[in-house]
């Protein structure tokens, strides 16, 4: 590893309790000598960096990705990090107001976007 390994690890453990520890390890998994260096550095840098202190809690970082990967349009991500809200206590309600947001900020179009992925996985967890 070329990095701060504690980092990595303070990481590998707030991602897996985001993101859940099946998806996360299927993920390193799937890593090889070309998308491996990438998966270690998201995870310390983003997960432990970025996650790793106590000044904002989980479900309101998990509420802040919400609106900023719904505003970049990046539909794969936001659904990974819809589940990770859902996990992190965000509710059916709050994730609405997001979506609310979003298509004020950004358009409508990516508002709808947004509340077709939120209907399924709202809607697999029997949420709504």
């Amino acid at each position: 590893m070329s990095f701060d390994e504690d980092l990595f690890l303070k990481g590998l453990e707030q991602r897996k309790a985001t993101l859940g520890a099946e998806y996360v390890e299927k993920n390193l998994a799937a890593a090889d000598d070309f998308t491996r260096p990438f998966q270690e550095a998201m995870t310390a840098w983003c997960w432990g960096f970025g996650w790793g202190d106590d000044v904002i809690d989980a479900k309101t970082r998990s509420m802040m990705n919400l609106s900023m990967i719904g505003a970049l349009g990046k539909m794969s991500e936001w659904e990974i990090h819809l589940k990770g809200a859902i996990n992190n206590g965000v509710s059916a309600e709050e994730v609405r107001a997001i979506i609310h947001v979003i298509a004020i900020y950004c358009g409508v179009p990516q508002g709808l976007e947004c509340f077709r992925v939120a209907r399924r996985v709202l809607e697999e967890r029997d949420l709504i």
